[in-house]
């Protein structure tokens, strides 16, 4: 029986802390379906106007709405569908009726069309703002001189439109032929993939169970064999 116990140990020690992180997995899957209602309800939100001093913490994907010319001040963001394949995004220069100045994303237009001369537009627009997180060891530097970029980097696009580090993603627009495709702010692509990992734990931990059980077996045999 001593023989057995070792093994016994670690094999409910292995279940107990596999299952352990399974449950914890379903806690954050709980807590994350939690987070992308709450971010959904803050889209669809009905739009207000832009805060006067937004900041990431209090106003990401803040509904908001506002009146003014979209100028053919543009910067082009590189980016891809999976539906499209390459496209670039438009993100220009708005001047709002009360005089200020803000990064508008447009939303996307198919890359023969990125030189393309669109004339400024006054329009009515609702949105969300938002602080895009794009950029990681692999995202090269945006090519300012030949207008394309690889990330909507906000401060960067701020200095070069000559607007505020304030960003709207265009959800609607009353322009009457829009010649940008709005591409508005979801939830669908923030990851949650807790559900994934639970099932990972669970499995491993069934299988913990199998090869506990089999060991211990194993040695129940081998010590009948032993015995005279």
């Amino acid at each position: 029986m001593r023989r057995l116990f070792l093994p016994l140990f670690f094999g409910i020690l292995g279940t107990a802390i596999l299952l352990w992180l399974g449950f914890w997995q379903v806690s954050r899957l709980e807590w994350k379906e939690g987070v992308l209602a709450e971010i959904d309800r803050r889209i669809s939100d009905a739009p207000v106007a832009i805060p006067a001093e937004p900041t990431e913490e209090a106003d990401q994907f803040l509904s908001v709405t506002a009146t003014g010319l979209i100028t053919d001040q543009e910067a082009h963001v590189l980016a891809s569908s999976k539906t499209t394949g390459a496209i670039y995004r438009v993100v220009a220069a708005f001047e709002t009726e009360e005089g200020r100045r803000v990064l508008l994303d447009r939303g996307w237009i198919k890359p023969p069309s990125k030189d393309d001369t669109r004339a400024p537009v006054q329009a009515t627009i609702t949105g969300n703002l938002l602080w895009p997180d794009e950029r990681d060891g692999y995202t090269p530097e945006n090519d300012v001189a030949g207008n394309i970029w690889f990330a909507r980097d906000i401060a960067q696009l701020a200095e070069v439109l000559n607007t505020e580090p304030v960003l709207v993603i265009t959800r609607g627009t009353n322009e009457t032929n829009p010649v940008v495709t709005p591409m508005p702010v979801t939830s669908t692509g923030i990851p949650n993939d807790h559900l994934q990992y639970a099932v990972t734990w669970f499995g491993l931990a069934f299988i913990w169970v199998v090869m506990t059980l089999y060991y211990l077996r194993r040695m129940r045999s081998d010590k009948k064999v032993l015995e005279p």
